[in-house]
């Protein structure tokens, strides 16, 4: 039953579901005190606000009106800047010192801009200047008291909208550029209604997410061993990264290459209104390799070549093991190879692998000192999101603190904008320097285990793994093969098999299956096939 008071507001699938949300609240009347000595003056501005639903308590100065916000809780307050006695600065301040969080509105006949300056320096929400019209004042406190609402049910309407389209997208889906265009509109809906208050419609937004993911890992199983082949054409992934975005800016002026590891599309788009100031943002996206994990999908971008090309070259680099620092050691070699490979030259490149913001200061320095040289490329990689996200699992702090994709999204918030990265993109912005911003793979919240059978010297890590005697017992929850050259792996003994989990499945074993169970569900992994791990975001960042 929807509660009395709320709005329900119901639309359907194309397969038939029918979705109810209750979706605005009816609210009580709110209050306002307005004080100015010409209140007699300004009677059809206060019935008029009257008339539109407000309680507007109408005084002639600013004691009184300190004395009535003593006595009554008020919305907002709409203050003459001239007053005899108290002027409104003065019951400003007072004001503020009581309640901090009073909204005001400052009214006055002065067009001064000192004088609008130390009204908006004392947190008014808003400056208005006389003579206004009741129209104008209606336009203010709306703004103020229902601005939030308007925007709450506005952003309800829009998705209920365009909700039969997304389903359609999403079940026609069939190609790299649609399953990407269903996958960035879900994620742009899925932070509108989470920032508008309206979380009754993220359940309807989690479903078609649900929806897309057993989709596009059936699509992926099919099309991504032709991609490893050439028999069709292919999307940017990793490997063609640098080729396409840094090759081009390649110039007299040192431009950066900064990869920010494990970066949801989600976490992009919650960062990139901070750089949008100082930067023109070109956004696009790309896929990550599989597995979607750092020793692989990181090579590949700085390499520009897929696993077993880069076992064929440097065999001394390569094991079977899936070790982070074993296999993301040569970064920068890669990365002097590619361009030597794409330019035929020697273009210089200082490299940086940040692990902590205590280094800061440091790499700043670093990186001052590397701008000194033309023609170069300033690679680096931030590995914060990455050990947050692992670090996630094994810490019931950090667990709470980011426990689902929104919170995630604002820890990842709020970390960035006190950051190494983004001070270092500032300074890069403010000298004229060109970056390219990416990532090497995403991450999905992963809640259903599913049993996998495999030998001890497997890979460990819970999204994919590969070894001998391997298989999934649920085939459906894994794409399986035996063949290296469907991953582009170099060939491993015989018998080697790799499994590669779907939809948000992690792989545990028969003989630890409750002890994975409750160590990992709930989990944020990457290294599967899912939307959120495979598609992600790079953008061009032009100084504005």
């Amino acid at each position: 039953m929807v509660n009395p008071g709320f709005r329900a507001d119901a639309f359907a699938s194309p397969d038939g579901r029918v979705y109810v949300c209750q979706m605005t609240g009816m609210n009580q009347a709110k209050r306002i005190l307005w004080a100015d000595d010409e209140i007699e003056l300004l009677r059809p501005h206060v019935l008029f606000l009257q008339q539109r639903g407000y309680k507007v308590d109408a005084i002639a100065n600013g004691d009184d009106a300190l004395a009535l916000l003593r006595e009554n809780p008020y919305d907002l307050v709409l203050l003459d800047e001239h007053m005899p006695g108290r002027s409104g600065l003065e019951v400003l301040e007072s004001l503020c010192r009581t309640d901090p969080h009073v909204r005001v509105v400052m009214v006055t006949k002065s067009e001064e801009d000192q004088t609008m300056r130390e009204a908006i320096g004392r947190r008014v929400q808003d400056y208005l200047v006389k003579p206004t019209s009741p129209r104008q004042v209606l336009s203010v406190v709306t703004r103020i008291l229902e601005g939030a609402s308007i925007r709450q049910q506005q952003v309800a309407q829009d998705f209920a909208d365009r909700f039969g389209t997304l389903a359609m997208m999403r079940e026609e889906a069939s190609s790299a550029e649609e399953f990407a265009a269903v996958y960035t509109e879900l994620v742009d809906w899925h932070i509108r209604l989470e920032q508008g208050g309206e979380t009754g419609l993220l359940d309807s937004v989690t479903q078609l997410l649900i929806d897309l993911r057993r989709d596009f890992g059936e699509w992926i199983i099919d099309v991504y061993p032709r991609w490893m082949r050439e028999d069709v054409p292919r999307p940017d992934l990793s490997v063609d990264i640098v080729e396409k975005y840094v090759l081009p800016w390649l110039g007299e002026d040192p431009i950066f290459l900064v990869v920010l590891d494990c970066m949801r599309l989600d976490q992009w788009r919650v960062i990139s209104p901070l750089l949008s100031p100082f930067f023109e943002v070109e956004e696009s996206w790309h896929y990550s390799i599989l597995p979607t994990a750092t020793p692989y999908a990181r090579n590949a971008i700085f390499s520009g070549r897929f696993p077993d090309q880069i076992a064929r070259d440097r065999p001394q680099w390569w094991n079977q093991s899936d070790d982070e620092g074993s296999l993301n050691a040569f970064e920068d070699e890669l990365l002097l190879d590619q361009l030597k490979r794409l330019t035929g030259r020697s273009v210089p490149v200082h490299y940086q692998k940040i692990f902590s913001d205590r280094e800061a200061n440091q790499v700043r320095a670093r990186v001052n000192s590397a701008l000194r040289i033309r023609n170069s490329v300033i690679a680096m990689v931030f590995n914060f999101v990455d050990l947050m996200t692992h670090g996630r699992s094994e810490s019931p702090v950090l667990m709470e603190v980011a426990k689902d994709e929104a919170a995630l999204r604002s820890l990842t918030k709020s970390w960035f904008e006190r950051s190494a990265a983004y001070q270092v993109l500032m300074e890069a912005a403010a000298r004229g320097h060109r970056v390219i911003f990416t990532t090497d793979h995403g991450s999905l919240l992963c809640q259903r285990p599913t049993t996998v059978f495999a030998r001890k010297d497997a890979t460990s890590n819970l999204r994919y793994k590969f070894g001998q005697d391997l298989r999934a017992e649920t085939s459906s929850h894994a794409f399986g093969t035996g063949n290296h050259m469907d991953l582009r792996f170099p060939k491993g003994r015989i018998g080697t098999g790799y499994v590669v989990a779907l939809e948000d499945f992690f792989f545990v074993y028969p003989t630890k299956l409750r002890e994975y169970q409750q160590r990992y569900r709930n989990s944020f992994l990457h290294g599967g096939i899912s939307p959120e791990e495979m598609i992600v975001p790079v953008a061009r960042l032009t100084p504005r």
